[in-house]
């Protein structure tokens, strides 16, 4: 793991995940941080995948942590990283069509720690429908 001022590469899986502002506090009370964040998600990362089962997300974005103002965000971020298993779909639900980032990897779920995604929100479409 090697690290600057600011910024921590995180391996998980294999690849390397940059992981921005390390310092950032998300949670106050507790004290913890993007990296104690980023450092969770691998750890629950085999868990979360199987409950999120590959669907499009919906990520719930806290720019200024817990306690600030949060945001929905339907669409996966721009300028991420491509690896295998860590695309956008395209979702039928019910009669609407939507894009959704597809957590499906254990780099992926440690990188939206950099945005910061503190939820994200699987949908209910079925994997067959995409």
């Amino acid at each position: 793991m090697a690290s600057n001022r600011n910024a921590e590469i995180l391996v998980a899986a294999g690849r390397e995940v940059a992981i921005s502002n390390v310092d950032k506090l998300l949670f106050p009370k507790p004290k913890y941080t993007k990296l104690d964040l980023a450092r969770y998600y691998l750890a629950v990362s085999e868990g979360a995948l199987r409950g999120a089962g590959g669907r499009p997300n919906m990520l719930v974005r806290y720019p200024e942590g817990i306690d600030g103002e949060h945001f929905y965000q339907k669409r996966a971020p721009k300028g991420r990283r491509r690896w295998p298993g860590s695309r956008t779909s395209v979702a039928s639900s019910c009669t609407r069509t939507r894009c959704g980032p597809r957590i499906s990897s254990t780099p992926t779920s440690c990188a939206l720690t950099s945005t910061p995604c503190l939820e994200s929100r699987g949908g209910r479409c079925r994997r067959s429908l995409w």
